[in-house]
């Protein structure tokens, strides 16, 4: 991998496997748009990016210092996801899928926005779990300025922690906000330890998020793979378990993905949700 300064940020070259609508559209997170260019535009960790795909380069709106403390290890640089993607090829199956999800990267994001986020997620469609979200931000996120305009950051849990579902109502997340809160103060009463869990065993973090209420084995195991960043964790909605039923049999188990069964899962999840599995 290749680091350099440009006039407008940072490129980067030598990264296999990256593709920004296919990191950005794969349901792992939702505060990321792309423009009529395909340049896409987020926040992450209280900071805002452009990063854009140009040839071999990838283009990161930041400067170095952000580039290190924050963005490198957001987008999973140091790791080779070709190499992973290779040893998941168990079948044709899974070349299939693992070819056509080619790209994806499974983000190190905030282990708090990403348990709230999928939570809000429960039962719902992207564009409006987004619409949530960005309320959400809005409201009781904190404002900054970058790229020329204002952005809102996700909200830590000790502010949302002092709610009512009440002051939730403008997000229209019905059933959702009382979990919402509920998730907030174990977290700001250090009931749940976001941090000591990612530095655990998955069982253990999949345990203890499912001992809030809302919680079931589907948020729990997105928060431990896309918050926590433990690689193994392998969630199943309706469209796994339609992969799963169509193209892995009775008796599949996801350990034999072990260490990566989270990025075989996105794999899986992608080619499933896209509809190319049917053809």
């Amino acid at each position: 991998m290749d680091i350099r300064e440009t006039g407008s940020g940072i490129a980067v070259t030598g990264v296999g496997d990256f593709d920004l609508p296919r990191i950005f559209e794969c349901g792992q997170c939702f505060r990321w748009n792309a423009d009529e260019n395909g340049v896409y535009t987020g926040v992450a960790f209280g900071s805002a990016a452009r990063i854009e795909k140009l040839g071999d380069d990838i283009l990161i709106s930041c400067t170095r210092e952000e580039f290190e403390s924050i963005w490198c290890g957001y987008f999973d640089l140091d790791l080779d996801y070709a190499a992973i993607r290779r040893s998941l090829c168990i079948n044709d199956y899974m070349r299939t899928a693992s070819d056509f999800g080619a790209g994806i990267r499974i983000l190190r994001q905030d282990p708090w926005e990403a348990l709230c986020s999928f939570i809000i997620s429960q039962c719902n469609n992207i564009p409006r779990i987004k619409k949530i979200i960005e309320t959400l931000c809005g409201l009781y996120g904190g404002r900054f300025s970058a790229l020329n305009r204002e952005f809102c950051a996700f909200p830590d849990a000790e502010t949302l922690s002092s709610l009512s579902p009440d002051d939730l109502a403008p997000l229209r997340c019905g059933y959702r906000a009382p979990y919402i809160i509920s998730a907030a103060r174990a977290v700001s009463e250090g009931r749940i330890d976001l941090e000591a869990l990612s530095k655990g065993d998955p069982e253990t973090a999949l345990k203890t998020l499912k001992s809030l209420n809302g919680v079931g084995d589907k948020v729990a195991n997105c928060a431990v793979l896309f918050g926590l960043h433990m690689l193994d964790a392998f969630p199943v909605d309706v469209w796994m378990k339609k992969a799963i039923r169509n193209h892995c049999g009775p008796d599949f188990d996801p350990s034999v993905f072990s260490p990566y069964a989270g990025i075989a899962q996105q794999y899986m999840f992608y080619y499933e949700r896209s509809g190319a599995s049917a053809k």
